[in-house]
């Protein structure tokens, strides 16, 4: 049995490959990469996969059973294509399953909205494929909040616009292991998981980082459009507006929802504490 794992130079993707590892050995794991080399450390047989080249991933499926389809990173209305080179690849080279990653998030109301709908997209490219496909709704990361913990001591607060709303966080740790689970078990057939986490406020996302880290912080509530005219200035225009879409959802409740993680790893998920502990830890 052969498992491919697309953009495994990726955090994600080679954190799913790291826990394929662990379960079947890594010589029935091939990570696909647009740069083969920055993903030689992972012991495994590294093939190329550009999203935009279909002739690519004919040659990179060669030989494989299930496939790993992690979402890309470029304009959302480029993805769909990208996106659909590997799913006719997997069908040309007779692959028998496909497991996506995809994300939680509103549909229509920010202007994060324009990924997610690329999103569902492919959702629905995957459900069509005639192949075996389970698909996961990743939650919002928790790493990049520790890896911005030095900002946030500086300034002593956590600034956004999310408001009182809640979010179910998630780590690319655990997703790996839920991953792993839906890609080996033939029970995940057909369904479409919400990856998530316990829901929980920005104001106590800063109480958990005071406990681990021993800061002071706070949390100051600011409005959607004065918080998206600060991170497009931070980050530029376009990954500016995604992170402020994503803290509007959070305002809106669109990341306070049901978890299907049990149901897809077949444990728990970790709380927030835990996550954070874990991930401080080896920082």
């Amino acid at each position: 049995m052969k498992i491919a794992v697309t953009s495994a130079s990726g955090q994600l993707g080679s954190a799913i490959v790291r826990q394929l590892i662990n379960e079947v050995g890594e010589d029935h794991v091939v990570g696909i990469a647009r740069t083969p080399e920055k993903a030689s450390n992972l012991g495994v047989e590294i093939r190329k996969g550009d999203y935009n080249s279909r002739q690519q991933f004919d040659e990179a499926l060669r030989g494989v059973d299930t496939v790993l389809l992690v979402s890309g990173m470029d304009d959302p209305q480029k993805r769909i294509q990208q996106h659909r080179n590997v799913i006719e690849a997997a069908k040309y080279n007779g692959v028998s399953k496909i497991v996506y990653t995809g994300i939680v998030g509103d549909e229509t109301d920010t202007a994060f909205s324009p990924i997610v709908q690329s999103n569902r997209q492919t959702e629905n490219d995957v459900r069509g494929s005639g192949l075996q496909w389970v698909i996961g709704r990743n939650g919002i990361y928790i790493e990049p909040d520790l890896e911005y913990i030095d900002h946030y001591v500086k300034d002593g607060e956590i600034t956004n616009c999310a408001g009182g709303g809640k979010c179910t966080y998630t780590s690319r740790s655990e997703l790996g292991c839920a991953y792993a689970r839906m890609l080996l078990d033939e029970k995940h057939h057909g369904q479409v998981y919400n990856l998530v986490g316990e829901a929980i406020t920005q104001a106590r996302l800063a109480e958990l980082l005071n406990r681990v880290y021993g800061t002071e912080l706070t949390y100051r509530p600011v409005s959607v459009a004065a918080y998206a005219k600060e991170r497009r200035t931070a980050l530029g225009e376009f990954m500016g507006t995604v992170i402020a879409g994503i803290y509007e959802g959070i305002q809106n409740g669109a990341y306070d929802l049901r978890s299907d993680y049990e149901r897809a790893a077949g444990r728990a998920h970790k709380a927030p504490l835990e996550m954070i502990k874990n991930l401080a830890s080896v920082q």
